[in-house]
């Protein structure tokens, strides 16, 4: 999992972006819409609405806007288009995995902008089954330490049932088995700790360390994947280093 704190460290960064221009809002409400959908609107019973519903209330995404995305798709108001899970795999440059979930109304749409983003970015589509094979599906919780020691913190985790922690500048990256999320995470709240976010994520079995250029360009083509409007979430094996991320920013 070396190289998984990172990514998350620039997730969240990114999400904090997404939020201020409303685009963060907008797929936290189609997950929620289809997670009541298919799994009834009780955050209780369902577990991917209430994890859902919680990476909402972590972006500060109002009560009201996360009511009315739960009763749309709990049928309660009118759903203009019916949205549905696809998962697309693919390749960036220097052969870095990369698995990108959607959420569409229009598959044909959906796959024509995914397809032009990565040719374009110097990637491309693969059969399915071509990469999903590389990841597996964990738990992650994210807690920003703001003072304390990462050590007992990261030994708390452990001991809560944590599979893996990373502390990465004053962030803690917990990973889970997906029937321990909620454990660890309300472990960790009790202890006092600030849970910035708590959800499933895909953790990749070996990395990838393609040539600096190679990798800034694989960086730059993921978020240009991220931000078509039917993607909700990229998870790649990219491992990243000081010098790509150096390469990457300038």
């Amino acid at each position: 999992m070396a190289g998984h704190s990172k990514w998350a460290q620039i997730k969240r960064q990114k999400a904090a972006n997404d939020a201020k221009r409303g685009q963060l809002y907008t797929k936290l409400g189609r997950e929620i819409t289809v997670a009541a959908r298919d799994g009834g609107g009780d955050p209780e019973t369902n577990f991917r609405l209430r994890l859902a519903v919680q990476r909402a209330k972590d972006a500060n995404m109002p009560a009201d806007t996360i009511e009315r995305a739960v009763k749309r798709g709990s049928g309660e108001l009118e759903d203009a288009a019916r949205l549905e899970d696809i998962n697309y795999e693919g390749y960036g440059p220097g052969g870095a995995a990369l698995f990108i979930e959607a959420l569409t109304d229009n598959r044909n749409r959906t796959v024509a902008e995914l397809r032009n983003v990565l040719t374009r970015g110097g990637g491309n589509l693969g059969e399915a089954g071509s990469v999903a094979w590389m990841f597996d599906t964990r738990g992650q919780i994210i807690i920003e330490l703001s003072d304390g020691d990462p050590d007992e913190a990261m030994l708390e985790a452990i001991e809560f049932g944590a599979e893996d922690v990373q502390e990465e500048d004053g962030t803690l990256v917990v990973i889970t088995l997906i029937e321990q999320l909620e454990a660890v995470r309300r472990g960790m709240e009790e202890s006092g700790y600030p849970v910035e976010s708590a959800e499933l994520t895909r953790v990749p079995k070996t990395m990838s360390e393609p040539e600096t250029a190679k990798a800034a360009q694989a960086m730059r083509l993921i978020e240009s994947v991220e931000d078509l409007d039917d993607v909700q979430k990229v998870y790649t094996n990219l491992e990243l280093t000081d010098e790509m991320m150096v390469a990457y920013s300038s």
